[in-house]
């Protein structure tokens, strides 16, 4: 399957190089189209790879997207549903050629690294703690914290490809990646903070 994607998205890149860099506004039904299939593993890839694109905003809305997706992970339901006002939103075509070359490049490197292991870990009966997982990351994508988004944004990515392709190790991978933008998190929360009452302290107001 990794092959087929990585494949595709290839295509994808050549057919979007030929115009010349005028290129085109993809949206998210597209994406979900290129992929053939419109699983939930699927759709929070998708919504994870945007959810890191510095775009104002974006993230925000992916991230509640991300949260309902988790809803329907906890429940055990692995069709996808996108809403619709949300299938109206298209990138730039600058920001639609780098995502078609991350998703191309994503998708060759799991047919080289990933495979089925450790398949315990994408069992069924683990779909409420991902679940849960998958709401934790969606709320850190909500967090207004300086480049806040990355770590959970990748820490999604590599838990739809371990579940897209039973990899243990991937979904290893991702609570690690996961964990460690749960501390950026509170690391910057706190020196927000601490900055924000300095800055008070500084202009003479009550903390």
């Amino acid at each position: 399957m990794s092959r087929r994607l990585a494949a595709t998205f290839r295509r994808a890149v050549r057919n979007e190089a030929r115009t010349g860099g005028a290129g085109r506004e993809l949206t998210l039904p597209q994406l979900l189209h290129l992929h053939g299939e419109a699983s939930a593993a699927v759709l929070l890839m998708i919504l994870a790879v945007l959810s890191g694109i510095p775009v104002a905003g974006l993230g925000t809305v992916l991230g509640f997207v991300i949260l309902a997706v988790a809803w329907r992970w906890h429940s055990g339901m692995d069709a996808s549903v996108l809403p619709e006002r949300l299938g109206r939103v298209a990138l730039s075509a600058p920001w639609s050629r780098r995502c078609l070359r991350f998703l191309a490049w994503t998708y060759a490197s799991a047919n080289r690294f990933l495979k089925a292991r450790w398949t315990a870990l994408s069992h069924r009966s683990t779909h409420p703690w991902w679940g849960a997982w998958i709401a934790l990351m969606g709320l850190l994508i909500l967090l207004p914290v300086p480049l806040g988004a990355v770590l959970p944004s990748l820490s999604l990515v590599l838990l739809s490809l371990g579940w897209m392709f039973r990899d243990g190790l991937a979904l290893l991978l991702s609570a690690a990646v996961g964990w460690g933008a749960l501390g950026y998190a509170v690391a910057m929360s706190h020196v927000l903070l601490e900055g924000a009452q300095a800055a008070l302290r500084w202009l003479g107001l009550p903390l």
